[in-house]
């Protein structure tokens, strides 16, 4: 068990002008869907939820987590020498020259790290790394602008790595980039086992479907018949044909094969790769006959599926976190075997995480099951106040009762994170000519 994410804290990014904090400490213990990471003395959440109103900030908050992964990976390679940071600063109130900070603290190989960095347009302001071995605080590095501390704890080619890292690229990523021995593993947490999935913009849902192509091919008919190429292929396509299957989507099995209608490599010399084709199979429960179906010609749900269950299977395979932004894509019946599956120890061995945000509100309730999917430490909500600013706050915050509806206590505004509309206002009858 390895990888979880135990805190996130983040400013100045989008509607998140004053830092927020996300914690995915478990508040009470008791509950066997908890985890306990070796070397970390809290128990952790397997699951957590953000709730809010339509433009509350949310989203922000997912997006500030993918900013931070993206930063990590692309600053020195993609990012140009000469280029602003493509960040994202609070343009409402306050200053938005300011710089935006952003920072987590994780489990990695049994060892509790710190990670965090502040960046203006200009360049990376501030960036550090602790670590807790055996429980004793260790400080790696610190940097502020261009000069750079490394502690004893920090082996390597620190000041040659120093000296190629530029004032806008961080230099956890100059480190990964040069083989660094102990910052690589770090490096590797944003890289692998931090995906963060977004519904609510682009990418399309074609783009995402297309990207997600390439994952599902390995289920194909030549792949099949060659064990050698994926020796756990077997496992895995079992593993995928049971989530289907237990969806409630209708489905009962899946096919990959090659797409002879596409005239892919229909020229000769054309060395292109032939496309694939995924199929479903769907059984009329009267007589029992089976039918495929084109991908496209599934349900949105099941297409926004087919796109996450790549990332599903990599981290609950290795470990991380995964966050989806507006979850509420899918029905609530498969949302909640999504829930489940992260909360069921036996089905998520490696401890992995799920983070989303939605307005779903039938997972706060006891309509699916009783007692209700999430519990109360795994409610986070947000709301904008008059000056357009996110806040972000726990469902605990708000202490309430044990035997209390949480899902019509959030329907009626107890627990704020709702929107407030007025009596709409729909002109019925034509103004009246005043010539």
């Amino acid at each position: 068990m390895d990888g979880q994410l135990i805190e996130f804290r983040t400013q100045n990014h989008r509607s998140l002008r004053d830092e927020q904090v996300l914690s995915l400490v478990a508040a009470s213990e008791g509950d066997p869907g908890l985890l306990h990471p070796e070397g970390l003395s809290e128990t952790l959440l397997p699951v957590a939820a953000i709730y809010g109103a339509n433009a509350s900030g949310k989203s922000n908050v997912l997006d500030a987590l993918a900013f931070m992964a993206k930063a990590v990976a692309y600053s020195q390679t993609v990012w140009q020498p000469d280029a602003e940071i493509p960040r994202q600063a609070h343009l409402l109130t306050g200053d938005a020259s300011g710089p935006s900070m952003f920072a987590v603290q994780m489990m990695v190989s049994g060892v509790r790290y710190e990670f965090g960095f502040a960046v203006t347009d200009d360049g990376v302001a501030e960036e550090w790394l602790k670590a807790w071995p055996s429980g004793r605080k260790q400080e790696w590095f610190s940097r502020d602008g261009q000069s750079f501390d490394f502690g004893r704890n920090l082996a390597g080619e620190n000041k040659a790595i120093e000296a190629l890292t530029r004032p806008n690229s961080l230099f956890l990523s100059a480190a990964a980039q040069n083989n660094h021995p102990q910052l690589t593993p770090i490096y590797q947490w944003f890289s692998k086992r931090l995906r963060v999935l977004g519904f609510s913009g682009s990418p399309s849902t074609d783009l995402r479907l297309r990207r997600a192509n390439r994952w599902w091919e390995q289920f194909g008919e030549k792949n099949l018949t060659l064990p050698n190429i994926l020796p756990d292929l077997d496992r895995r396509r079992g593993q995928v044909r049971s989530l289907l299957t237990s969806s409630d989507l209708g489905i009962e099995d899946f096919l990959v094969e090659e797409d002879r209608s596409s005239g892919s490599r229909g020229h000769q010399g054309d060395t292109s790769p032939r496309r694939t084709r995924l199929t479903f199979a769907h059984e009329n429960k009267t007589s029992l006959e089976r039918r495929w179906f084109d991908l496209e010609q599934e349900s949105t749900g099941t297409q926004v599926l087919v796109s996450i269950l790549p990332h599903l299977v990599h981290i609950l395979e290795e470990g991380g976190l995964l966050a989806i932004d507006e979850l509420n894509s899918l029905h609530p019946t498969l949302a909640l075997a999504i829930v489940q599956l992260f909360q069921d120890p036996a089905k998520n061995p490696r401890g992995a995480q799920l983070l989303f945000n939605t307005h779903e509100s039938t997972l706060l309730g006891s309509m699916l099951t009783d007692p209700p999917p999430l519990r109360r430490d795994q409610v986070w909500l947000t709301e904008k106040d008059r000056d357009g600013a996110t806040h972000l706050y726990p469902l605990t915050d708000l202490s309430p009762r044990p035997t209390e509806n949480l899902q019509r206590g959030y329907l009626q505004g107890r627990y704020g994170a709702i929107p407030f509309i007025g009596a709409l206002d729909w002109a019925t009858k034509p103004e009246s000519d005043s010539t």
